[in-house]
């Protein structure tokens, strides 16, 4: 890839993601949109200029130490004390709404 390509931004088509995300934007917003992801893929090229060979991958720009406690079964809640504030329920569970349509 040469100079020219490597450091011209793509074009970036708000109006035709917003309808793959089934979002409605006004063409303000749209403009607004455009203008930003420029500026974020703008700043992602200037970062590109770094030499980061010697520098080591990283989960998390600052060390962190989490104190986890060991995963040991214990005794559960019981059930009564489980479902005694439930909306609904039935058969000794949880009775939620449907969520999920079928994919057929």
């Amino acid at each position: 890839m040469n100079d020219a390509m490597q450091n011209s931004s793509p074009v970036i088509d708000v109006a035709y993601i917003a309808r793959l995300a089934k979002i409605d934007l006004t063409e303000k917003e749209q403009s607004r949109l455009t203008r930003d992801l420029e500026q974020i893929l703008d700043y992602v090229q200037q970062l590109k200029k770094w030499d980061t060979r010697q520098v080591e991958p990283m989960y998390h720009p600052v060390p962190t130490c989490d104190a986890l406690r060991s995963d040991i079964p214990g005794e559960g809640l019981p059930l009564a004390a489980a479902l005694c504030n439930a909306p609904q329920q039935e058969d000794d569970q949880f009775r939620v709404p449907k969520v999920v349509e079928s994919a057929h």
